[in-house]
């Protein structure tokens, strides 16, 4: 009966190191996953910041363009403009 003991002992400290090998691969594959799409995330949010600051340059451009053009208009254009604001 000892010896029945003594040789399934074995069994069963392969059988809980296999589960446990298995839980940390599973572990292991989620948080692989999650490091992945953390990454895709990051490489997202750059490509965002890249278009901004695009936009950015864009805008700045334009805002540039049309106050030099107000600056070229005539006096009496500017104060046209002001006429057609009406008076409370």
């Amino acid at each position: 009966m000892n010896e029945l003991a003594a040789s399934s002992a074995p069994l069963f400290n392969y059988g809980v190191l296999a589960i446990i090998i298995v839980m940390a691969l599973i572990a292991w594959f989620f948080v692989n996953r999650a490091s992945v799409r953390a990454s895709e995330q990051i490489a997202l949010l750059n490509q965002l910041l890249d278009e901004q600051k695009k936009q950015n340059t864009l805008l700045r451009k334009l805002v540039e363009s049309q106050s030099s053009a107000q600056d070229q208009q005539s006096p009496e254009e500017k104060r046209d403009f002001i006429r057609l604001i009406p008076e409370r």
